[in-house]
């Protein structure tokens, strides 16, 4: 069920605007809005699940299943070197919204990121142009 005050539940269910990237039947992907990197993405189940050890199996397959289909193609579309796939959980681990999401974060080359970053706002335009290339890449 969703949860009323969930951010990210909001978003799921169109309340929130959000540059969305790819959905399935479990699955939804948007842009960060505040990027580690160039094409940084969430992958979210449809269901509400506070964390890796609340979300149901079916749902955490599908959400690595749509990470390794954006590792394709911000590899492919954005010219990444590399990807970090990563899920926090639990406040101690950087959790800071609580629905489970995997991040899937473009690196490349000679990029200066080290996780942990400090989120912060990205640039919308460059948000909206990266989510462009991406939904085109499918």
């Amino acid at each position: 069920m969703p949860e009323p005050d969930c951010l990210f539940c909001r978003i799921v269910a169109g309340e929130l605007p959000a540059e969305i990237v790819a959905e399935d039947e479990r699955t939804v992907a948007f842009m960060d809005i505040n990027p580690a990197t160039r094409g940084h993405m969430l992958v979210v189940p449809r269901a509400h699940a506070t964390d890796v050890h609340d979300i149901d199996p079916e749902d955490l397959s599908a959400c690595a299943r749509m990470g390794q289909r954006l590792a394709a193609r911000v590899t492919t579309a954005l010219g990444a070197a590399g990807v970090n796939l990563l899920n926090s959980s639990g406040a101690p681990a950087w959790q800071s919204v609580f629905h489970f999401h995997l991040h899937v974060i473009p690196r490349y080359e000679g990029d200066p990121l080290r996780l942990p970053w400090t989120p912060a706002p990205g640039d919308g335009e460059q948000i909206a142009t990266a989510a462009g290339v991406l939904r085109g890449a499918a």
